[in-house]
């Protein structure tokens, strides 16, 4: 993984030395320093560019380090001195665009030069040329370091890679097949299923998907029918072969043929023969005989495809048999044929717990005073924490995990690759919503466990949790997601290193992580402190340059400081259910916001039109162009009608909005190419949402209209034209709890009802 550090610096230089950038920056060179550091500046531009080409020539070695399988302890520590020297000009390109960033705005805003003590700049000029001056005698150095201690690698020596099963056995549970017939537990049901699909009469050949996310036991199902000699016995000729990705196919079919002819090979030298004779070999074969074989851990479709061109269908009932975590290659399976294993439940969870826990008592019966401890140790091997895919893609964006493609947005293309990890059960979809999409996922224990041991190898992560008494975290650590904090993290974290703080510890008190956050991780770029019992936020916030992603959702804050609007790479701000409604002068200077989310909730009960407060709409709100998300807004006059400026937004939510505002909303929303939800909220129940004229450029997924409706709404240009799209479609309106009230009237007991409510149109 050291190479994503190397590549991710690469991007970062890439755009750092790019024409417009550098464009901006000429100015800034040609400003006044020290005579001594006059050429350094000047050449900063050169010596960046020398960087990034000397961290390509090292990726590419890195790559070939991996793909070759070279390993040792001296390469080891030099791959660990790469990473964090990467890391490092990681740091001094976000400086540096930081520098040229802020001239830029200085520039917009000249004439406000007026002030009375300048204050000190976050970073100089200088200081950053002289660090990338160092870096780049580094690399050269570094480059001699290796010639020194390690062996050309074209003397040939090579060191086989390590197995990944044989790593296994040091951090994962489960690696090992051969497991007792009575250590199987919740299996019955798709042992008995798998079976029938093995005796099936239909005598063509049929593929067979076992199927779900790694560690649910697929292998072990399938060797548990491999081995069962009653079954097997069945086909005259059997064969188990493990598919890795980096697989080649004449391995593949050169195994296939020795597993097929076993002992007796009838002087078949399956070593000696190229492609073309091994598959006409193995036809030969496999035409004549009732074959089974299994394919265990098939990653790729492209793969079974070209396997399945040697599996005659010789009409004698022959099976194929795959395990995979991939849907796309489960689903060349026939139907009927797919087998898609799901979690055990809580009893069966605990039985196999107690029989590989206590193989030796009676029943497996877990000792009352080791019970509670056991049922801690089966709830932690679940999918209990839930991820957000919102939260997940905006912190994935925040990191600068991914890139543009062509005309799609961020978010979208984000949202692939997360589709992409569902169908490889990478992670597991808990709900989808309304119009199928996923909603929120978990991920399962194994590949957490994997993801933490690799993170905390790489130093690219590490999780903090002192339930057991103080923990190191790696000095190198660049981020960390705080579990559980009784005691200072101050001590243990570097915070000048960190770009990401997560804090899932709603119990943790911030005067334990707020100076060090606040006045020494310059660098963040996600701090996520939902749900901690914060009031205020320190002024020392404003020094957070590189902040892209900021989440205070459940907590206390009331107030931003002033410093908030030097925040210029914020992306996300959160502020759902807290106190804080209006911003500081001069947050319209934070353009790059994509997703702005304020509410304050003020009944519970949901009993009353507005039951929760939106936010205040600040001068220059319309300004923010990039903004995608835009949750919760008050309509007044202004804002209105500057809506229509924000043409990038995908999902709105207004509300106090009077009938008076309606004919220049309407407006402003025909101009928006890109809204998929939209949500319009009555200032009160005699207001009327006039939107007789509503008329929106494509259609919505999702609409909701609270508040009373004029008459022609539901005949509006938008219903008549994008009706039949909408996918979800609320509208809610004031009317009377009593029976004999008629809609609209007045009651001592009203409440909101739904008119159409919440459902698939």
């Amino acid at each position: 993984m050291a190479e994503i550090a190397v590549l991710f610096v690469i991007k970062k230089i890439g755009i750092a030395v790019a024409g417009d950038t550098l464009k901006l920056a000429i100015p800034l060179f040609a400003k006044k320093t020290e005579l001594k550091k006059v050429e350094l500046v000047t050449a900063l531009p050169v010596n960046m560019r020398q960087i990034k080409k000397e961290l390509e020539i090292i990726n590419a070695f890195l790559k070939e380090l991996g793909m070759n399988g070279y390993k040792g302890e001296v390469v080891e520590t030099w791959i660990r001195q790469v990473r964090r020297l990467a890391h490092d000009m990681e740091d001094v390109v976000d400086e540096f665009m930081y520098v040229v960033g802020k001239n830029k705005h200085k520039k917009s805003w000249a004439c406000v030069k007026k002030i009375i003590k300048k204050p000190k700049p976050l970073f100089s000029l200088d200081e950053i040329a002289t660090k990338a001056d160092m870096i780049n005698t580094e690399l050269v150095e570094l480059s001699k370091r290796l010639d020194r201690w390690t062996r050309p690698l074209s003397s040939g020596i090579y060191v086989p890679p390590t197995n990944y099963n044989s790593e296994q056995q040091l951090y994962l549970p489960g690696y090992d097949y051969s497991i007792n017939d009575n250590e199987l537990v919740g299996i019955d049901k798709n042992r008995q299923t798998l079976i029938e699909s093995l005796r099936l009469e239909d005598c063509s050949l049929r593929i067979i998907a076992v199927w779900g996310m790694g560690g649910l036991g697929k292998s072990t199902l399938v060797n548990d029918i491999y081995k069962n000699e009653a079954i097997v016995s069945n086909f005259n000729c059997h064969a188990w072969l493990c598919i890795s990705q980096s697989s080649k196919m004449h391995d593949i079919w050169q195994n296939m043929l020795k597993e097929l002819c076993g002992e007796d090979n009838r002087g078949v030298d399956a070593e000696n023969m190229n492609n073309r004779e091994l598959r006409l070999e193995l036809a030969k074969i496999l035409r004549q005989k009732r074959y089974l074989i299994i394919l265990d851990d098939v990653w790729l479709a492209a793969d079974l495809l070209k396997i399945r061109e040697v599996l005659v269908d010789n009409g004698l009932g022959s099976r194929v048999i795959i395990t995979t975590r991939i849907e796309e290659v489960a689903s060349i399976a026939e139907d009927g044929c797919k087998i898609r294993l799901e979690p055990l439940n809580n009893h069966d969870a605990w039985l196999l717990f107690c029989r590989k826990a206590f193989p030796k008592t009676e029943n497996h019966m877990c000792p009352p005073e080791l019970h509670q401890c056991g049922m801690d140790i089966v709830n932690k091997c679940g999918e209990d924490y839930i991820i957000q895919r919102k939260r997940l893609i905006r912190l994935w964006i925040a990191e600068g995990f991914i890139e543009q493609k062509g005309t799609c947005s961020l978010e979208d293309v984000a949202e692939g690759y997360l589709t992409e990890l569902v169908r490889r059960s990478m992670i597991q979809v808990v709900a989808r919503n309304s119009f199928n999409r996923i909603q929120c996922l978990r991920m399962h224990d194994i590949l957490r466990e994997l993801a933490i041991f690799q993170s905390k190898k790489e130093s690219f992560s590490t999780v903090y949790d002192d339930t057991h008494g103080v923990v190191q975290v790696g000095s190198d650590s660049r981020r960390v997601s705080v579990l559980q904090c009784n005691s200072e993290i101050r001590s243990t974290v570097d915070p000048s290193r960190l770009r990401t703080f997560l804090a899932f510890d709603t119990s943790m008190a911030l005067s334990s992580a707020s100076y060090f956050i606040f006045s020494e991780s310059k660098y963040l770029a996600v701090l996520e402190l939902s749900g901690l019992p914060i009031e205020t936020i320190p002024y020392s916030v404003g020094e957070l340059f590189n902040l892209r992603y900021l989440c205070l959702n459940d907590t206390n804050v009331k107030e931003f400081p002033k410093s908030i609007t030097k925040l210029l790479n914020l992306q996300t701000l959160s502020l759902e259910r807290t106190q804080l409604l209006n911003f500081p002068r001069g947050f319209s200077n934070l353009k790059k916001l994509r997703h702005l989310l304020v509410w304050k909730l003020v009944d519970a009960t949901y009993k009353s039109l507005n039951n929760w407060e939106s936010l205040e709409p600040f001068e220059g709100l319309w300004n923010l162009k990039e903004l995608q998300s835009l949750c919760e807004v008050r309509a007044t006059r202004d804002f209105v009608s500057k809506l229509g400026n924000l043409s990038q937004l995908r999902s709105l939510c207004i509300t106090y909005v009077r009938s008076s505002h309606c004919a220049q909303l309407c407006n402003s929303l025909s101009k928006m190419q890109h809204l998929t939800r939209l949500h319009i909220r009555a200032m009160n129940e005699d207001e009327v949402l006039l939107l007789d004229d509503l008329m929106l450029p494509n259609p919505l997924e999702k609409l909701d209209l609270l508040g009373q409706l004029s008459k022609g709404t539901l005949e509006s240009p938008f219903f008549t034209t994008h009706g039949n799209e909408l996918l979800q479609l609320e509208l809610s309106r004031w009317v009377s709890a009593e029976p004999a009230n008629l809609p609209g009237e007045s009651s001592t007991n009203p409440q909101w009802r739904m008119l159409g409510g919440s459902g698939w149109i």
